[in-house]
């Protein structure tokens, strides 16, 4: 690590790292510690370790200092979730050893309702509580966080647990188990004032009793050994590379006898006679460009994402690189190796890559299924438009855009559409694609459906969209039928438009259907009852109703009741008095009062006077007449002697 900087002096707030030799090599570059923040001179350069600090101490330096925080994400994302509790009135339950560094520094962002729990005794003896959130120190340990965190639940009736602890830490820890359960002897490398080397020697320790803690390689010699033991290795996250390849190189020196297994990551078992440096290397995770490896997002900056592929050094994707922008704080992710070493030790990513390739294996799978794409109109280009499809470039001819003539392209910018791939280049990685297409299926596919769901005999309700001379065109659901002159009602229809006029919603029946000629043929009359079924109910005997006459005989007049039902005035029926023709009292088009004499419906006959009902209207008057009469009498007599 080299933290010299340009204009020195530097300094870190606490040791930089848990390990005294590394502070000296810091020290040794001009990288000086400082215990508090009055420390620190005005104006000089202050480094955030990666435990952190509480939001009180981060102000006071920013307000001091040019501040550089190397706060581990980790443990910044801890510090967010704590801040956010906290701003919400929800208590905060920190797990870990009280005094360590990245406690106290996340107590600061936990607000006044906040305590650090050391242990399941601590847990058990906390008051009952509504609810809480639960966070661990990253180096804790995850079987001890998970054994404290069963204790808090016991108290806590809502308890939100957060899994904290650094997944490194953990995988490192698990590995130190499995190995020092192997092994005569274990060696674990690490500060005593690291917690993280601390817990691992502990877990070691539980599974190993020949456990050994050194600090560096010249303490191998004071160590009892064997030439029969199998002696693993690890180390803690603080432990520089150079102590620890120190450490193996050094046991190599201890005779080629000793059968030695080294896992910083993973165990290994090396020959006897094996060169033990050349297999610490074998044991270290390999990348190589190219390569597909999928990681933890860690961090995220204005530019760049970082993230954890468990190899020594994390790798940064730029977000030019990214295919998707959403990405969060540990998130995983596909990434494709670009650089192993930028130059600075860093491993560059790219997401793109491997997104495009997969995004193109799958759009040949749906081209090849028959399937259709979703893409977004990008930009309007000389004789069509390119669209994005799961961001391969793709164009649409202009004739492809719809199913008419598209006048401004532009239209098409931004807009989401179904697409089929109509041509695709594997070796250009070429995609010419069609919406018209989509279109046409679509229409011919609703249309299906439609054809489909006619019934001949069934009543629908459609929508009359034109009338011509001979009949009605009426939509019924994206289908047009057409409502015959004849079917339109049970009376004599002139015009269509006498009955119906466009944008009338009506109920029609379905006479027949032919989908091979797309042809309907549909009934408005036969939705309604046959007047003549209904004519004795309507029209009881005695009855006086209105009607038009329509038609004259010399034998009488025919009065139409209602379309399709009319009734016959006899020439004797036609007036008070005797008449030579019937035109001398009615004529077509006259609107009269008729009485209902005799209705025969098998006859389909019904017998109708318009002298009737004057004589009924004439007696009525008379009667009218003397009744007046007799109280214009009952009057006079009554009245009182006028004096003269």
């Amino acid at each position: 690590m080299n933290l010299a900087l340009a204009n020195a002096p530097a300094y870190s707030l606490g040791p930089l790292i848990h390990n005294s030799v590394a502070v000296e090599a810091l020290e040794a570059q001009g990288v000086r510690v400082a215990q508090t923040v009055s420390d620190i001179p005005a104006g000089a350069r202050a480094i955030i370790r990666s435990h952190g600090v509480s939001r009180e101490v981060l102000n006071a330096l920013e307000a001091r200092a040019e501040t550089i925080d190397a706060t581990c994400p980790y443990v910044a994302s801890i510090h967010r979730m704590v801040a956010e509790a906290a701003e919400a009135g929800i208590p905060v339950l920190v797990c870990g050893q009280r005094e360590h560094p990245e406690v106290v520094g996340t107590m600061g962002w936990a607000g006044e309702n906040a305590r650090v729990v050391s242990s399941e005794d601590e847990a058990r003896a906390l008051p009952r509580m509504e609810r809480a959130l639960v966070v661990a120190q990253t180096t804790l340990g995850a079987a001890r966080y998970r054994a404290i965190a069963r204790a808090i639940e016991a108290r806590v009736d809502a308890p939100d647990v957060r899994m904290t602890v650094c997944a490194a830490t953990e995988k490192r820890q698990e590995e130190a188990a499995r190995l020092a359960g192997e092994c005569d002897v274990m060696i674990v490398v690490g500060d005593p004032a690291s917690a993280n080397s601390r817990a691992l020697y502990e877990i070691a320790k539980a599974h190993c009793a020949r456990t050994h803690f050194i600090r560096e390689a010249g303490e191998l010699g004071s160590l009892p050994m064997m030439i029969e033991d199998r002696i693993g290795i690890t180390a803690g996250a603080s432990t520089p590379d150079c102590t620890f390849k120190e450490v193996v190189a050094r046991m190599n020196d201890i005779e080629n006898k000793v059968n030695t297994v080294e896992a910083p990551q993973e165990a290994v078992e090396t020959p006897a006679e094996s060169d033990f440096a050349s297999e610490f290397e074998k044991t270290m995770v390999q990348i190589r460009p190219g390569q597909t490896i999928t990681g933890k997002v860690v961090q995220i900056t204005d530019d760049e994402v970082c993230v954890n592929i468990g190899y020594k050094a994390d790798g940064l994707v730029k977000k030019s690189d990214l295919c998707d922008t959403d990405v969060k704080i540990d998130d995983e992710i596909e990434v494709e190796v670009v650089k192993v070493n930028d130059g600075e030790g860093n491993v560059l990513l790219s997401q793109k890559n491997i997104i495009n390739r997969k995004n193109w294996d799958e759009i040949v799978a749906k081209s090849e299924a028959g399937e259709y794409v979703d893409g977004v109109g990008k930009e309007a280009v000389k004789g069509g438009l390119l669209a994005d499809v799961n961001g391969i470039r793709t164009f649409i001819p202009a004739s492809q855009l719809s199913n008419h003539y598209v006048e401004h392209i532009d239209e098409f910018v931004g807009k989401e559409m179904k697409l089929k791939v109509i041509e695709l280049d594997r070796a250009k990685k070429r995609i010419v694609a069609s919406r018209k297409a989509v279109l046409a299926e679509e229409e011919a596919a609703r249309r299906k459906a439609i054809w489909d769901k006619l019934e001949v005999g069934s009543i629908v309700q459609g929508t009359v969209r034109r009338i011509a001379d001979f009949g009605a065109f009426v939509d019924i659901g994206g289908v047009d039928g057409l409502v015959h002159v004849t079917d339109l009602s049970w009376g004599r229809v002139r015009h269509p438009s006498d009955v119906v006029k466009v944008g009338d919603v009506i109920n029609v029946k379905i006479l027949n259907v032919d989908p091979e000629k797309e042809r309907v043929s549909l009934s408005l009359k036969q939705t309604r009852p046959r007047p003549w079924t209904v004519a004795a109910e309507k029209y009881p005997v005695g009855s006086v109703v209105e009607g038009k006459v329509v038609r004259i005989t010399t034998f009488g007049a025919f009065v139409e009741l209602e379309p399709g039902l009319d009734g016959l005035v006899h020439i004797s029926q036609c007036a008070l008095t005797r008449i030579e023709k019937v035109e001398d009292a009615l004529h077509v088009g006259d609107v009269v009062r008729v009485k209902v004499l005799d209705v025969n419906t098998e006859a389909k006959r019904i017998s109708l006077s318009v002298r009737q009902v004057l004589e009924d209207e004439a007696l009525e008057n008379v009667e009218t007449a003397d009744i007046a009469d007799e109280y214009a009498i009952e009057g006079e007599e009554t009245a009182a002697p006028t004096e003269e």
